[in-house]
């Protein structure tokens, strides 16, 4: 399909700089293609499910993962650098996007941190460029591995806020907080999965005395959910990996949810994406341990989500094609139109929406 049929015009007023106070009181546009658009509060969500359906969450917390450093070279001044990870490959391996790329070459060494000599060893992170790929994505090979690189990131990197929040402030106190679900367990992202940020533990407690199943998947969001498409047609445009994990037990549970009637509602892009990524044919889940670089449109049969809640994406994005493709181009876009109308806040920090399917018969 055409990119510019998922373009739009969003006034820079409504992108969000920072979140609702309090988490929960942030607004939710609900989107059902067969009874038109509603506005209400995500505090109303456990409301507008039914008892027995499942709300699926994404577990992975984000990393502070842009880090900054000097390019050495024999003989040459150090050159300044930053580098956005966004897959690890191994223990000792990240790809990343480096910043600027042009000059870089395999082989290169890279120093993170503040320190330029052997006696700053704590406050510095050594790597080599091992590849260069397209635009400006490298692989680089630190020279620690396992939790000890690990460590030594979470000691010098930055919390990786979006760019259309990062560009216009400061990374600070609050964002570690604001950037990161109440329920984030599993290190490895380098973007939030954003939907999960307004679930606060009374929301969580409140699902449950409405009697919904809640269930945790893990997929590392990657920095290329912040690419833009250049490509004229979707059928050119290539997704960045993410490394994903549904255990045999959750698989089984949503599956039992399905064949009894209920709903399986993905909080979030990413847990619909991984979700699908482990059905088959069938509709029927999978356990799932790997890399997903699904690329949903319009014209995609989902086969293991009933409901997404997300939040608004932006134009021309892979993400506002998702939605698009699960509650239809025209809804959408008449969605999105109500959304800037209507006040909404956008992106990460914004506000809310849940969609059901075009196909969708039933009301809860």
């Amino acid at each position: 399909m055409r990119v510019d049929l998922f373009d739009f015009d969003l006034p820079e007023t409504s992108i969000a700089l920072r979140p609702a106070e309090p988490r929960g009181s942030a607004r939710l546009l609900v989107v059902d293609p067969g009874s038109g658009l509603a506005d209400r509060r995500v505090a109303d969500l456990p409301g507008l499910l039914r008892p027995g359906d499942a709300l699926v969450f994404n577990d992975t917390r984000v990393i502070p993962a842009r880090l900054h450093g000097l390019r050495l070279r024999p003989g040459a001044p150090g050159q300044r650098m930053e580098a956005m990870l966004h897959l690890r490959e191994a223990p000792d391996c990240w790809r990343a996007f480096a910043r600027p790329a042009k000059r870089l070459a395999a082989g290169d060494r890279i120093r993170f941190g503040t320190g330029t000599d052997a006696a700053c060893d704590l406050a510095q992170l050594d790597a080599t460029v091992a590849a260069k790929g397209e635009g400006g994505e490298v692989v680089l090979r630190f020279d620690l591995a396992g939790s000890l690189l690990d460590e030594r990131i979470a000691a010098l990197g930055i919390l990786p806020l979006p760019p259309y929040i990062a560009g216009k402030r400061p990374v600070d106190e609050r964002d570690a907080a604001d950037y990161q679900t109440v329920y984030a367990r599993e290190p490895g992202a380098v973007a939030a999965p954003t939907a999960g940020l307004h679930v606060t533990e009374d929301l969580l407690a409140a699902l449950d005395a409405a009697g919904l199943e809640r269930h945790h998947v893990t997929l590392h969001v990657g920095a290329g959910t912040f690419l833009p498409v250049k490509a004229e047609d979707t059928a050119e445009h290539r997704m960045h990996a993410e490394i994903g994990h549904i255990d045999a037990a959750t698989a089984d549970a949503l599956n039992a949810v399905r064949a009894r009637g209920g709903q399986v509602v993905a909080v979030g892009t990413t847990a619909l994406r991984l979700l699908e990524s482990a059905a088959d044919e069938t509709g029927c889940l999978h356990p799932f341990a790997g890399p997903t670089e699904i690329f949903i449109t319009p014209g995609y049969r989902f086969r293991a989500v009933d409901a997404l809640m997300t939040n608004f994406h932006l134009p021309r994005s892979t993400l506002f094609m998702l939605v698009s493709a699960f509650s239809g181009l025209d809804t959408m876009r008449a969605a999105y139109a109500h959304a800037i109308a209507a006040g909404y806040r956008f992106y990460s920090y914004g506000d809310a929406s849940l969609l059901f399917p075009a196909a969708r018969t039933d009301t809860p």
